[in-house]
């Protein structure tokens, strides 16, 4: 009997599920437990659910998007291989970086005073290590300061890393005093 198939199973089509990596987790890379409720088909054709965990392992510089599949882990059903299982990964929003590629992204607001007479910012960076950045020029609308090596590591070589960028937002005042005024208008 049979569809004349020589017994292979049609195979189901892939069941996706997204899993949250924080970029901390990408940086170094981590093991993900992910529990996984599957349906599976006895001996005799009986259904039954059973829980399952596995473990995705997030290699350092991992990007959104990308997928793991573990081959015939989702549900079986009669006539039909064991559909696979596939992860997508989804970066967790940062409070302080934001990635962009292999660089690390961090958006510093300072005063008009800072942006004009010179400041410096604090990054503890994932390494573990806090830098001092010393800000010396003059810090104009689209500036921004490159540290190298300080981003992400590059997912194919995880010893080469991206860049740390410090990109500025100027707080201006919402008004001045003439006095203040007039100092401003002799020294520019």
């Amino acid at each position: 009997g049979g569809g004349g198939g020589g017994g292979r199973l049609r195979k189901q089509r892939p069941i996706m599920r997204k899993f949250q990596v924080s970029l901390d987790e990408l940086y170094t890379g981590c093991v993900k437990k992910m529990k996984i409720h599957r349906t599976i088909v006895d001996e005799s054709g009986q259904s039954m659910n059973v829980d399952k965990t596995i473990e995705i392992k997030v290699k350092p510089g991992w990007k959104t998007g990308t997928k793991i599949t573990f081959p015939e882990c989702g549900n079986e059903s009669p006539g039909y291989a064991a559909a696979d299982m596939v992860f997508v990964l989804e970066e967790k929003p940062h409070p302080f970086f934001t990635r962009e590629g292999d660089n690390l992204v961090h958006t510093e607001h300072i005063s008009l005073k800072e942006a004009l007479c010179g400041t410096h910012v604090m990054v503890k960076t994932f390494s573990g290590r806090n830098l001092k950045v010393n800000i010396r020029d003059v810090v104009r609308p689209g500036y921004q300061k490159v540290i190298s090596g300080e981003g992400m590591p590059n997912q194919k070589a995880p010893h080469m890393k991206g860049d740390l960028v410090l990109r500025f937002e100027v707080d201006w005042p919402y008004s001045i005093s003439q006095d203040q005024k007039d100092k401003l208008a002799a020294v520019l």
